[in-house]
């Protein structure tokens, strides 16, 4: 299937923002920016203010900054002063917290059209843990087991985050119900899987990496075949 072109995408897995998050060079490069647009929206209830901190620490130890995007609810979604902030973002960044706040917050929002947008124009967009997770669709339930709507980005993907983290028993009832419908990846804390505008995968990190479907593994170079954008 020919895939249209959008500019990268990365799904992380966790720790995001720490010196082992070593790839974040590459997406600057890739995004040919040195600012960075930080949505801190998982971590409304848990110091969203911290969350853009750490970024900023982490960014600043590579030269680029970082352009605090603080859509907490609804309402901010739909602010106009966020809403240009990110139709001129070339690199936007969802970080980690809660999935389904995330979700609701963006969901069907104009704060999302911008994102898709700036996207279908070549920005880079990456998400860790949460905000990786929300990204796809469907969007797998933290607790294992279950599945329900995400965002869409990339679609027939479900995205695991801190995937060592997860029992067995947890994946193995989740590749029971991804049935042949979609793959489910599941990645490593401070570990990149990230989709090129050509439509390959490819994964930067030394940790655990788990592709499945129809209950079976497939590979990392299976996963241009799968995922639809």
């Amino acid at each position: 299937m020919t895939q249209p072109l959008r500019g990268l995408i990365g799904l992380v897995g966790g720790a995001e923002w720490t010196p082992s998050c070593t790839f974040d060079g590459m997406l600057l490069e890739a995004s040919k920016t040195d600012v960075v647009s930080v949505l801190p929206t998982a971590a409304a209830y848990e110091y969203p203010d911290m969350a853009i901190e750490t970024a900023r620490g982490h960014f600043e130890k590579l030269d680029a900054k970082v352009d605090p995007i603080m859509i907490l609810s609804r309402s901010d979604a739909s602010d106009e002063k966020w809403l240009s902030k990110l139709a001129a973002s070339r690199f936007i960044y969802l970080g980690g917290g809660s999935p389904h706040h995330l979700r609701s917050v963006l969901w069907q929002s104009p704060a999302l059209d911008a994102i898709v947008s700036a996207w279908k124009d070549g920005a880079t967009i990456v998400g860790s843990s949460a905000g990786g997770m929300v990204l796809t669709d469907p969007m797998v339930d933290p607790r294992g087991g279950a599945f329900t709507v995400g965002l869409g980005l990339l679609k027939k993907v479900a995205f695991i985050p801190h995937y060592s983290q997860w029992s067995s028993e947890k994946r193995e009832r989740t590749h029971y119900l991804e049935g042949a419908q979609f793959v489910t990846v599941g990645v490593d804390e401070a570990n990149l899987l990230y989709r090129t505008p050509n439509g390959k995968f490819e994964l930067v990190g030394s940790g655990e990496f788990e592709a499945y479907f129809d209950g079976s593994p497939v590979g990392i170079d299976d996963l241009e075949f799968h995922v639809e954008v």
